[in-house]
């Protein structure tokens, strides 16, 4: 089969390093890729959402499958375009069309959804320019801290969590009427804040049955601690030692079922990965959002995870017969630093020489902000490689990754060194 894959980050990285393990493919391309998935397959510089482009490729290549890896082109739908062409409608696309899309491409649609089918969730109103007003006497019912989300994709950044109300207050007006987030913040969902730990759940369906993945815990913040900014993701461990066995089980009745069977009510074809952020409060399962594709880093640790033909699980989900397919997993731990750019989550700077790739040792280093320029790789985003190891343990995993790590080079290279750390004596 001859396969392309939409994206250029670390998660495009790892679904082609597994993608090319398999029998069944023939050709692999990545649009527009970066300096690591051209190990796996061919690299083409054309945009994930330039829709036009891809048809032409699409029709020049004999591709097979489409698998779409970041939300954008889902959210503007690529999966519609394709089944309104004569050309491209008999070509899987392995993603959710606009309407299923829209589980992430909007939070009220989400939280709307979650409430209709009684998946649990926070409690929530959602607020635009109209109704502005009433925003004030909804947080007063609430206990801080406040949880502000922009409605629209704000490129992971459109979640603000404040302990003050009056500064909540401040930022609501920010989000609606000073357009900090561009469109996305013309409605803002205002929501009770959910204490407990959080995890991430991703579900592979063809819209009738599905395969629960490995669990996976990410950190988001850029600093030691969980402290300073929310980033894309600086690390991730699977499996999670406050996931076992019976809460996956509660996740999948209480949450997973209801998802599947209320997407069937609501006459939404959904094929493709649902990714579902996670509460665990006390043992009950809470969810905080859906996403419409897999996380980042999460899929570094949980596609290497999966013994199973990846691309056979996808025809799978193409052909709706997944629940055919036959699906295990390693049992060992992945764990997953990335390494980015020097003052990421905000300004940094680009095309720094990298150094040191060929000291991986055990390790799996899936590229997320690279490009090749005459046989260098160079940095080419905030975030630049997630270093992936397994162990028995979690303290092996992430012992072997943060060596790996050490022995990259380029100016201004930043990662954590506690990833992992909290998970390691939990009991």
């Amino acid at each position: 089969m001859n396969i392309l894959i939409l994206g250029s980050g670390g998660r495009e990285h790892a679904f082609a390093w597994k993608l090319a393990k398999s029998k069944q493919l023939e050709n692999l391309y990545i649009a527009p890729g970066n300096a690591g998935t051209a190990q796996c397959g061919t690299n083409v510089n054309i945009s994930a959402t330039d829709f036009n482009a891809i048809k032409n490729l699409v029709w020049e290549k004999g591709i097979d499958m489409v698998l779409v890896g970041p939300e954008d082109p889902l959210v503007l739908g690529i999966h519609d375009y394709f089944l309104k062409d004569d050309v491209l409608k008999e070509i899987p696309v392995i993603g959710p069309k606009m309407d299923g899309a829209q589980l992430e491409g909007s939070k009220n649609f989400s939280k709307q959804f979650m409430f209709r089918h009684g998946v649990p969730t926070a409690k929530y109103k959602s607020f635009t320019k109209q109704n502005i007003a009433e925003a004030s006497a909804f947080m007063d019912t609430l206990t801080p801290p406040y949880v502000l989300k922009a409605d629209g994709l704000a490129a992971g950044k459109g979640v603000l969590i404040l302990d003050d109300s009056r500064e909540a207050k401040r930022e609501l007006e920010n989000m609606i009427l000073n357009a900090k987030f561009g469109s996305a913040g013309n409605t803002v969902v205002i929501e009770e804040f959910l204490k407990g730990i959080e995890l991430s759940v991703f579900v592979l369906t063809d819209g009738k049955s599905y395969k629960i993945l490995p669990p996976a815990k990410d950190y988001k913040r850029i600093g030691v601690g969980d402290k300073g900014l929310n980033t894309g993701g600086m690390g991730a461990v699977s499996p999670v030692p406050f996931a076992d066995e019976a809460f996956i089980k509660k996740v999948e009745e209480k949450i997973v079922k209801p998802t599947i069977n209320g997407l069937l009510k609501d006459g939404i074809d959904y094929r493709g990965f649902i990714f579902i952020g996670l509460m665990n409060c006390d043992g009950e399962p809470s969810v905080i959002e859906y996403n419409c594709r897999m996380g980042d880093p999460e899929t570094e640790v949980v596609i290497p995870r999966i013994e199973s033909d990846l691309l056979d699980l996808l025809q799978g989900v193409a052909a709706q017969t997944l629940h055919e397919k036959q699906f295990s997993v390693i049992n060992d731990t992945a764990a997953t630093v990335v390494l980015v750019s020097g003052g990421y989550p905000e300004d940094y700077e680009k095309y720094k020489e990298v150094t040191g790739l060929e000291h991986n040792g055990d390790s799996h280093i899936f590229h997320s902000g690279t490009i090749l320029k005459d046989d260098k790789v160079l940095t080419n985003g905030g975030r630049v490689f997630a270093v992936t190891s397994f162990g028995k343990t979690i303290l092996e995993a992430v012992t072997k990754s943060f060596k790996t790590a050490e022995c990259i080079s380029y100016e201004k290279k930043y990662y954590r060194t506690d990833i992992g750390k909290d998970l390691i004596n939990w009991k």
